[in-house]
């Protein structure tokens, strides 16, 4: 995953590319995961809120939360703190925004952190989840081994991220539409040409199902699971501590 670089020109770190990236994206960001997914990604999001829900947390962390989506629909859960983290203070902005509209703000606090080194006490969080962030972690393991410090035994971690399908016709349509279309809609409707060419090539290199699996259970977390979603172009994992 370390070997692709968002800016192939740029001398900064993942971490640094990743942030400058998601900060240019950040204005155009919601409508073009909407366009992009074709609205697919709601029906995600929503399957991990059912997933939180039912373990009936008091405290949820929503980590690369970007512009709040998901952490503002974990609030039905009615759980009585949520926190969205991010790197990115431009994405934050969007986030905090939308949760003033929603009126969520005493309930959801936007914080400005790194997932690798979080501001947060061992064993705090009932739930945490990452939405198309791990990804972009700049040591996955490292984040990953953060996020099992921060949360309580017994607590549950939900990841949802793209994959890659591996049955026929499926990948061969999502290789095309992937490599070829969406960069194309990026460049239309993006600033940052290059940050749609990025998101394709990460998920193409970042390890998915069983394997995926296995470094969460080397890390420590237990009842390890995936669930393949729409042909498998994304994934839920889900996990405890």
């Amino acid at each position: 995953m370390s070997k692709v670089k968002p800016y192939k020109d740029s001398n900064l770190g993942k971490k640094e590319q990743v942030t400058q990236m998601f900060d240019n994206i950040s204005e155009n960001y919601d409508g073009l995961n909407r366009v992009i997914s074709f609205g697919i990604d709601v029906s995600w999001r929503k399957k991990v809120v059912a997933i939180v829900k039912a373990s009936n947390p008091q405290t949820v962390l929503d980590i690369a939360t970007g512009t709040g989506d998901l952490a503002i629909n974990l609030a039905e859960t009615k759980a009585k703190r949520i926190v969205g983290l991010d790197i990115s203070s431009g994405m934050l902005e969007i986030g905090k925004q939308k949760v003033l509209k929603k009126e969520l703000e005493n309930t959801i606090e936007m914080v400005l952190g790194d997932s690798e080194n979080m501001p947060f006490e061992d064993n705090y969080f009932d739930a945490i989840t990452v939405a198309f962030g791990v990804r972009n972690f700049e040591t996955l393991e490292k984040g990953l081994t953060e996020i099992y410090r921060v949360l309580k035994p017994g607590g549950v971690f939900v990841i949802l991220e793209t994959s890659m399908p591996t049955k026929t016709p499926y990948k061969q349509g999502y290789n095309f539409y992937t490599k070829n279309i969406l960069p194309v809609i990026g460049k239309i409707f993006s600033k940052d040409k290059s940050a749609y060419k990025y998101l394709y090539e990460s998920a193409s290199v970042f390890p998915f199902g069983e394997a995926l699996n296995n470094i969460l259970r080397k890390i420590g977390f237990i009842n390890v699971n995936d669930l393949p979603q729409t042909f498998g172009v994304a994934t839920i994992y889900t996990s405890s501590k």
